[in-house]
């Protein structure tokens, strides 16, 4: 395995003890898969802040939204009723719910490492009763004047994608679920491709098939179709169990570089990359053997949810690749690569 990520020495550059809570009595159990966007000058996070009451001695409680409030549900730990083998799903009388409520929150940095919390700008908050567990996972993508904020809403009916758009991130407009449950990791292209919008997403929770990345198109950027199944797993590799895109697509010559994120059977997230034709991003022309990141550090092995990295935002300079990624499902952290480092290490398809 390879690894040629340059870790940010200051990593994690975010820990949950950061940040205050949105509201007393909840704190904040991780930080995590930071969307990643340029603003007024400044790198902006878009940080999925995951957070649960202050657990007590027998009892485990999880929040869930109410209205405009949140709701605290406590549940004895011995319960027959209760399941809460995994740390962050419980199964209550034959429901799933989230052990924590994940909101989007803003944070800026003048220097890409030191990121603070600015004044006047909304908490992003689930809202509807598509988004009743919260949501999570922003990806942002800026398209013309406006930027694309894909997400995954997360309540009793499924975990889909949502979308909201905004200029000056202080107004947004909603536009409801964009694709149905089961699906998430949705990636927006930031420029059409003759005349379209593109996007990314991972159908998921399925018996026939798998956790593959799908292509789709769309005439205004809100409604999807033409759906294509463009990378599976692949067996007896890093990424066997399950893949899913991270960021938007960066355009280089040689096609359009996603780096996405695999995982194995024993739940180990690594980050990779494909390539797709300029003109028709649905043709893979090429993908990396081997990863390009793996959790190394004592930071990403040990955390709420050890063994992971996992990125859905990054910034450009050059060839200066900059991956923010949350690590151990716990921290926001980043590493530097270079774009035509990540390029030489393509396989390309045979066909090609």
């Amino acid at each position: 395995m390879t690894d040629s990520a340059k870790r940010f020495l200051q990593n994690p550059i975010l820990s949950p003890k950061d940040l205050s809570p949105s509201i007393p009595g909840l704190e904040i159990a991780c930080l995590l898969n930071p969307g990643v966007f340029t603003f007024q000058g400044k790198t902006w996070l878009l940080i999925r802040v995951a957070e649960r009451p202050k657990q007590k001695e027998g009892l485990i409680s999880f929040p869930v939204l109410k209205g405009e409030g949140i709701e605290i549900i406590e549940i004895q730990e011995n319960d027959p009723d209760l399941v809460a083998d995994d740390p962050r799903v419980i199964n209550y009388k034959g429901a799933d719910y989230l052990t924590t409520l994940s909101h989007l929150r803003l944070v800026c940095s003048d220097d890409g490492i030191n990121f603070y919390q600015p004044e006047g700008y909304p908490l992003l908050q689930g809202e509807g009763e598509d988004e009743v567990f919260g949501i999570e996972d922003c990806r942002v993508a800026l398209i013309d004047d406006t930027y694309y904020l894909t997400f995954t809403a997360v309540s009793e009916h499924g975990v889909g994608v949502g979308m909201r758009t905004t200029k000056d991130w202080k107004t947004f407009e909603k536009h409801g679920m964009i694709i149905p449950p089961h699906n998430k990791d949705c990636a927006v292209f930031e420029e059409k491709i003759n005349g379209k919008f593109y996007t990314l997403h991972r159908p998921s929770s399925v018996d026939l098939g798998g956790n593959y990345i799908w292509l789709a198109e769309s005439p205004d950027g809100i409604h999807w179709g033409n759906h294509k199944c463009i990378i599976k797993t692949r067996k007896n590799k890093w990424d066997s169990k399950r893949v899913g895109a991270g960021a938007a697509p960066i355009k280089t010559e040689k096609g359009w570089l996603e780096i996405y994120h695999g995982a194995n059977a024993e739940h180990q997230y690594c980050l990779g990359a494909f390539l797709m034709d300029l003109n028709d991003p649905s043709k893979v022309i090429a993908q990396t053997d081997e990863p390009i990141m793996k959790p190394i550090a004592e930071y990403e092995l040990c955390g709420f949810f050890g063994q992971v990295v996992f990125t859905n935002g990054h910034t450009i300079n050059g060839d200066e690749l900059t991956i923010y990624y949350g690590a151990a499902d716990e921290f926001v952290c980043g590493a530097k690569f270079s774009i035509q480092d990540i390029l030489s290490q393509l396989k390309y398809n045979h066909a090609q």
